[in-house]
């Protein structure tokens, strides 16, 4: 399709480090074909939307300075009249945008509002250039700020340019932006402290032109990203000595004679670029190598402090490159690269193409799922928003949830039960309960945040519109809970296939809820819109209760007489006979089928099927012996019920052993506190 030789030249135009000599370089090598050609064979994606990008870092300013060229090519049946660009970097340049007007509304006034001027942060668009045969033609003057969802006129995250002829559909274009930008004390997990600066949403990024128009959001607080795939050649200049980790595959490193270095980075198929650089990363290298998988190198930018924990880092992606991989599908790039960001940074835990922020801690015993469950869950989201781009914006869920709930079975799967004390005080005392197993059902999905905003918004919202406060809730523990049902409803096999079929069928494109429900009917060969109908498109929730259980002896009839009662088989004598009668319930608007499983005294049980669609339902019994015990779902394949404590009924309780039982975890854990207080002091 589309860029000019390689992206690095662009309408003849070799881009170089502002600021910086001019330099000769080497064109970017399996770069897409000159504007106006078919898509190279190699190509995964559509590759619609390429940039070139020369970048300056000053860290004692905190500024960049950048230009980039823009080869974008209109892949929609409608004529695009303006272009639209994200300025993400303008959520922080005051209080009055969307994004912090949001952030206050969901977490109260103060904060981030009050933070000193000095760490806030802005991007400015410099010019802004139409290139063609016949030269550029300025269009800086027609750029003007908007507000799509809002009308909020005091945010400008979203700029327009309007374009002196539409592009057609299947015409291509390039654009030359200027900017310059203060990188923020970290908002959003970009930004910088001291020495260490993490730099994502950096540039003008354009939207998605989509059949109904541009898909270009303001920045809100409760959401992320969405963009289209291309190739990215990136020049970044930085001083000469620090280390710099990016998207993509360093091409090379160019000493410059102002104290400064211009690295080259160079990626294809993706649909964002992120970079790091400090001079304090440790910079440690391993390689992925698993049969029948693609080796991948893997290279690990860590803090010094954190060196003892290297190998959790490596061995935790390593373990979720093998496990997505035979499940789903392999990686498709051929390095990833593993942030530790900087103490106090806020940039831990957040994915990017082929790289990601993990989050270490200085105190983290081998017992603790830290660093590995993070490192877990965005090495995953290099598959589940790297590779499936979905539209975080409005459906985030398809991979944050997906991802939450795949992160617990990789979790489960390679260090299960060794990380048992992860969720016990942030991690902070791991020391206690060591004889809780970890589970997948309760710790990994997090039933109890669900529970908080279980009727706040349908799934279905954009996610961007979610109520305040529970955008997390209903994307990500929502989502695993109502994942993991449907494993022990349909079983992880046919699981693993939707996905892995979901994952097939769309790389590298933009799918949307409908579609991953279409492959789950498909592939499971059954309709289950009854489920997603609930579970996404509406506020249901569910709760299946024993109401009561009541055993009365039968009365003594003796011997019926034949004569008199034509209904009469055999002689039956009632006596020893209990007449059980178990009433079980559906307290909340959910429906789904259960079990009922009842216990006898004589150790007989009888398991029940119930659809679950009546408000209740009775079950009547009549034998010697007598009901110990009812449950309501007892394999719990229900795990969105949202009162679990109302499923069973005993008719002993021993409320007693429980009590005893906790009390003297908690005497233990006390123990432990005193202890370490008493040795700190």
């Amino acid at each position: 399709m589309l860029a000019a030789a390689g992206l690095a030249v662009c309408a003849g135009l070799w881009l170089t480090p502002v600021g910086a000599a001019r330099q000769p370089q080497t064109p970017v090598t399996n770069a897409p074909p000159a504007a106006g050609d078919a898509v190279s064979d190699n190509a995964r994606s559509l590759r619609n939307a390429n940039y070139s990008i020369d970048v300056r870092l000053d860290p004692d300013t905190r500024t960049l300075t950048g230009r980039a060229v823009l080869t974008w090519r209109n892949i929609t049946t409608v004529a695009a009249p303006d272009l639209r660009f994200h300025l993400y970097y303008n959520a922080w340049r005051n209080s009055r945008s969307t994004w912090m007007r949001e952030r206050e509304l969901g977490r109260g006034p103060g904060g981030l509002a009050t933070r000193p001027e000095a760490d806030w942060g802005w991007i400015e668009v410099t010019a802004v250039r139409l290139l063609g045969d016949a030269g550029a033609q300025d269009l800086t003057d027609s750029l003007r700020f908007i507000s799509p969802d809002d009308d909020n006129p005091d945010d400008r995250t979203v700029i327009s340019v309007p374009m002196p002829t539409v592009v057609a559909p299947g015409d291509t274009i390039n654009v030359e932006i200027e900017w310059r930008s203060r990188v923020p004390r970290t908002f959003r997990r970009t930004g910088t402290i001291g020495d260490f600066f993490f730099i994502a949403q950096w540039f003008p990024k354009i939207g998605v032109l989509e059949q109904t128009g541009w898909n270009c959001h303001q920045f809100h607080f409760s959401t992320e990203f969405f963009s289209d795939y291309g190739v990215y050649d990136v020049r970044i200049t930085i001083p000469t000595g620090w280390v710099l980790g990016a998207t993509g595959t360093a091409q090379s490193a160019q000493e410059n004679s102002d104290g400064t270095t211009t690295h080259r980075y160079v990626q294809e198929d993706v649909h964002d670029f992120a970079w790091t650089t400090s001079p304090d990363f440790l910079d440690l290298r391993e390689r992925f190598e698993v049969a029948g998988l693609p080796p991948v190198d893997m290279r690990l930018l860590l803090q010094s402090e954190h060196r003892g924990q290297a190998a959790r880092h490596f061995e935790a992606t390593r373990a979720t490159l093998q496990h997505y991989g035979q499940w789903f599908g392999p990686y498709p790039y051929e390095q990833i690269t593993i942030v530790d960001p900087a103490w106090q940074s806020g940039a831990g835990g957040m994915e990017y193409p082929t790289l990601f922020t993990a989050g270490a801690r200085w105190l983290a015993p081998s017992d603790v799922s830290q660093p590995e469950s993070v490192t877990i869950h965005e090495a995953g989201h290099q598959f589940w928003y790297g590779v499936v781009g979905n539209n975080e914006f409005e459906h985030a869920w398809l991979d944050e949830g997906l991802n939450t709930f795949l992160t617990a079975r990789v979790l489960e799967a390679s260090f299960a039960p060794h990380h048992i004390a992860g969720r016990y005080f942030g991690g902070f005392v791991p020391f206690v309960f060591r004889d809780i197993a970890w589970s997948r059902a309760t710790d990994g999905n997090r039933l109890a945040s669900y529970r908080t905003a279980a009727r706040a918004d349908a799934q279905q919202t954009a996610t961007y519109q979610y109520w305040p406060g529970t955008a997390g809730a209903i994307t990500y523990d929502k989502t695993a809970l109502w994942l993991h049902t449907l494993e022990r409803h349909l079983g992880w096999e046919q699981v693993r296939e939707i996905l892995s079929v979901f994952y097939e069928r769309w790389q590298f494109r933009h799918p949307r809820p409908d579609d991953f429900f279409a492959v789950a009917h498909e592939v499971s060969g059954r309709d289950l819109s009854w489920y997603f109908d609930q579970v996404h498109g509406g506020t249901q929730t569910f709760d299946y209760a024993v109401q009561q259980v009541t055993g009365r002896p039968l009365e003594d009839r003796g011997f019926v007489d034949v004569d008199r009662d034509p209904t009469f088989r055999d002689p039956i004598d009632n006596r020893g006979l209990t007449r059980t009668t178990v009433t079980v319930r559906r307290q909340s608007d959910g429906i789904f089928p259960v079990d009922v499983l009842v216990v006898f005294d004589d150790g007989e049980t009888v398991r029940e099927r119930w659809d679950g669609r009546a408000a209740w339902r009775v079950f009547t019994y009549e034998r010697s012996a007598r009901a110990t015990s009812v449950h309501v779902d007892p394999d719990r394949v229900l795990l969105l019920d949202v009162d679990y404590a109302n499923n069973s009924w005993t008719a002993a309780p021993r409320a007693g052993a429980a009590a005893t039982k906790w009390a003297l975890r908690w005497m233990i854990w006390l123990q432990d506190l005193m202890l370490t207080y008493a040795f700190l002091v």
